[in-house]
């Protein structure tokens, strides 16, 4: 898992979008937990391989810990009733967060493409792979409702498989586009576009981090409510009786 587990968490997809990186999201919000989250129908979980309490059921403001049925006052069953729903409802919001960072991905790869004089067949090649991959990752994202799915290298296995897909064809292209100059005996912009076409996969990435940094004012957008989520659990013990601290939010 990332670093930063909770806007990992509560950004499912996210990491897998080209750029946003959990670290990045967490010094957005200053937000981090130790915590995989499962929203279930009835109940939400969080879960980690210790310390304990390693799995936290919340289920309208009723609390277990470790499998330990939790007596509450009013006051935190009121709190954590809250804070499921608030999770909850800042769910939808997060995943029209992360689908509009894959839009914002195709948007920034296809104005890459503009400046590398791509042949029409390769361009529409290009736009075909495009709205495949985007299609196939807006339906993950939407099928999401752990961290889990994302959890390990998933994400990054996930975008390296469309970084294989896009990128063969781009640098065939520009391979071509030197052979052409070549033979026309234009030798300087053939080796230029030789060592483009070779140095793609790194040049490639800056720049499109670069671009996906215009998705951080929605990412900045929740923040509030994230906020509000490490204020509610304040207070709140677990059976053990340490503080449930599920969200910390640094400075």
């Amino acid at each position: 898992m990332y670093p930063h587990k909770w806007l990992a968490v509560l950004l499912l997809s996210l990491p897998a979008v080209p750029a946003l990186h959990a670290q990045d999201l967490a010094a957005t919000c200053h937000a981090s937990s130790s915590y995989d989250v499962t929203l279930d129908a009835d109940r939400v979980i969080f879960d980690r391989a210790a310390p304990a309490p390693r799995r936290v059921e919340l289920r309208q403001g009723v609390l277990h810990t470790d499998g330990i049925a939790v007596r509450l006052n009013a006051e935190d069953r009121d709190r954590l009733a809250l804070f499921e729903r608030d999770l909850r409802a800042l769910a939808p919001r997060v995943r029209t967060v992360a689908q509009n960072g894959v839009d914002l991905a195709v948007r920034a790869l296809r104005a890459e493409a503009d400046g590398m004089s791509l042949s029409a067949d390769t361009r529409t090649e290009l736009d075909r792979r495009l709205a495949a991959d985007a299609r196939g990752l807006k339906q993950r994202i939407a099928a999401s409702n752990s961290s889990h799915d994302w959890h390990g290298d998933a994400a990054s296995r996930y975008a390296n498989q469309i970084v294989a897909d896009l990128l063969p064809l781009l640098a065939a292209d520009l391979g071509q586009q030197a052979i052409d100059a070549a033979m026309s005996g234009d030798l300087q912009a053939a080796a230029d576009l030789r060592d483009r076409a070779a140095s793609l996969a790194t040049s490639l990435q800056p720049r499109l981090q670069r671009r996906m940094q215009a998705l951080r004012p929605q990412v900045a957008a929740l923040c509030p409510s994230i906020r509000r989520l490490a204020a509610l659990q304040q207070g709140v013990r677990g059976s053990n009786g340490q503080p449930l601290d599920l969200l910390q939010i640094g400075r």
